[in-house]
């Protein structure tokens, strides 16, 4: 099986507007190699002081006392679900509606997912989690969707009164708040992404998981280090998943000169096309809430004849995307669960009508304007 990957990039990088903005965001690669030249110096690769560094960054913007550097978002899942003691014979709950990671974290932690459809902002349905939970239960993991936070106070009420962790997936939601709280703050863990399409991108993989317990923070820091308390001493036969010390020089140096700027500039494109789509009666956008700070990861809505105005939309040179079109009760790798077509109505619809546009810190007003004035010239059309 090939890498499917190169094709891909190839694909999209010839779209006008795309989602892709990898080349615009790092055009100052040169500031960087300069911070990656003392790590080569000083040969600090693994575990160094860029990870600190990044550890406390994050720790801060997440309003947590700690925060854990690890090797991807999908690792930063896994580790939590270990590091709670979460494995084979558990059950953990979470949502149908989410990318491939969270589910691929609690299957190969050893856990069964259980599934919960969706409510209309594409987040987990809160009052089907209760009708899931039996002896085997073990935590929730709801997933901020795009950038917008899950009804967490809820979400923590039924975990409390039913003995039960919280792991955020908070991967698409840096930034992002619930009630003037930041995600990643909201659970007993919280698991962020550094994959290079995210709001806060790195040149590889890596990822980072928040906390204000420090039992797990000190578990977690042994987990992901093979087990060691030193260079000698190995207290726990464990996984290799640290954050690599040339990602978070990067991670660190967005932080400090252009996170800022990533967040605010999404949420204003957002805004904008949400105001200039709102006269499209065949557009249903989520409610927005002045309670949510949506970093907009995705800027993901629900139309009529999705498909038709996907291949309009790229075939007028924009790169519009489908976030995603197989929920994962759906997927191949799920047929050992059970499920069915009809099982989770509300994501199956989401699956066939949602489409996605990009608002990363790139796009012009006028690239706005321009994906507006094609929406409405679709829907005019037919």
């Amino acid at each position: 099986m090939k890498n499917f990957y190169p094709q891909q990039y190839q694909t999209d990088s010839e779209f006008n507007i795309n989602h892709n903005y990898l080349k615009e965001q790092f055009s100052d690669y040169k500031e960087i190699f300069n911070e990656i030249e003392k790590v080569v110096r000083d040969g600090d690769f693994t575990l160094g002081q860029s990870v600190n560094d990044v550890e406390e960054l994050i720790a801060k913007e997440a309003s947590t006392k700690y925060a854990i550097g690890v090797g991807s978002g999908t690792d930063a899942i896994f580790l939590s679900l270990k590091a709670l003691g979460i494995g084979p014979g558990d059950e953990v709950i979470t949502t149908t509606y989410t990318f491939y990671a969270t589910i691929g974290a609690i299957v190969t932690a050893g856990a069964r997912p259980v599934f919960c459809d969706i409510k209309d902002d594409f987040n987990i349905n809160t009052e089907e989690i209760v009708s899931k939970i039996n002896s085997k239960t073990k935590a929730i993991i709801p997933v901020h969707w795009a950038g917008r936070s899950c009804e967490m106070e809820k979400i923590n009420k039924i975990a409390f009164d039913n003995n039960l962790y919280v792991i955020e997936d908070a991967c698409h939601a840096i930034q992002g708040e619930y009630k003037s709280k930041r995600c990643g703050s909201l659970g007993d863990l919280g698991c962020f992404s550094f994959h290079p399409l995210k709001n806060l991108n790195v040149w590889g993989d890596g990822g980072i998981i928040t906390t204000s317990n420090e039992d797990l923070a000190n578990k977690l820091k042994l987990i992901r280090n093979h087990g060691l308390i030193n260079r000698n001493t190995c207290v726990e036969f464990a996984y290799n998943s640290r954050l690599d010390s040339i990602q978070a020089v990067i991670a660190r140096y967005l932080i400090k000169n252009k996170l800022q700027n990533i967040t605010h500039t999404r949420i204003t494109n957002a805004h904008l096309l949400d105001q200039m789509l709102k006269d499209i009666p065949q557009v249903n956008h989520p409610k927005r809430f002045s309670e949510l700070k949506e970093v907009f990861h995705l800027y993901v809505f629900k139309v009529e004849n999705r498909d038709g105005l996907y291949q309009y939309l790229r075939e007028n040179g924009i790169d519009a995307k489908i976030h995603y079109p197989v929920p994962m009760h759906l997927q191949p790798a799920a047929k050992t669960f059970g499920y069915k077509i009809g099982d989770f109505p509300i994501a199956e619809i989401a699956a066939n009508q949602t489409i996605s546009l990009p608002v990363h810190e790139f796009i012009s007003f006028e690239q706005i304007e321009k994906m507006s004035t094609i929406i409405h010239k679709y829907y005019s059309s037919i």
